[in-house]
């Protein structure tokens, strides 16, 4: 696994690419984004990321999954956990800073992918065209066949052009309230089991966000 400050998880080679694109990829790259977008860590932030096999994190991922996929009991066995905390963007002007996770767990035989996003202060870096005093903004495509504008995407992609996902409001102005959003009724949270494609419907938050891991 490829940790990338760009907040991209890959599988074979590093990802520098700091502008986003949508899913499914041309090219058929697999990787995990829970937040590709152009960070910049040494600007501000840290990144941290562990693999575990702890009985009480396994404990917690256990109950949550089996929680929101009652059909399939799960008994995690292992955990992949990466931290990007208050990360800074390319070219900041401003204190603004991110704070998401991915976490990747299996039992030996089946895959979940979760997302937390804690605090969500910008979308886009400076390179990107963002604005370099809020961190928001970007160019738009201005007709079908022009790049997507370049505001963080979040999701997965199989690289097989049919298991993917793209969550609601990626690489569109809403995306900044995403620690609002959740498929499992918990703010701030999506997960989707990928080894048999199933993402639960999306439904308005009910709970608190009590989502890092």
């Amino acid at each position: 696994l490829q940790v990338n400050n760009n907040g991209v998880i890959s599988f074979d080679k590093p990802v520098r690419q700091y502008t986003p694109d949508p899913f499914p990829l041309v090219d058929g790259r697999p990787f995990v984004t829970p937040f590709w977008a152009d960070v910049d860590n040494v600007e501000g932030g840290d990144i941290f990321y562990r693999q575990s096999t702890d009985p009480a994190l396994l404990g917690d991922i256990s109950q949550h999954i089996t929680q929101y996929f009652p059909e399939s009991p799960f008994t995690a066995t292992w955990a992949f956990v990466a931290t990007w905390d208050h990360v800074a963007y390319w070219g900041s002007k401003s204190e603004k800073g991110n704070t998401f996770q991915a976490v990747l767990t299996t039992d030996s035989k089946m895959f979940y992918i979760i997302f937390n996003y804690w605090d969500i202060q910008w979308t886009t870096g400076a390179a990107s065209d963002g604005d370099a005093e809020t961190g928001l903004g970007g160019t738009p495509a201005h007709v079908d066949s022009h790049p997507p504008p370049p505001i963080f995407q979040a999701g997965f992609n199989s690289g097989d052009d049919t298991n993917f996902y793209n969550i609601p409001g990626s690489q569109t102005d809403a995306i900044i309230n995403i620690t609002t959003t959740s498929n499992v009724k918990v703010p701030g949270r999506w997960v989707f089991r990928v080894d048999d494609f199933q993402a639960p419907e999306v439904d308005p938050p009910q709970l608190d966000n009590n989502c890092w891991l």
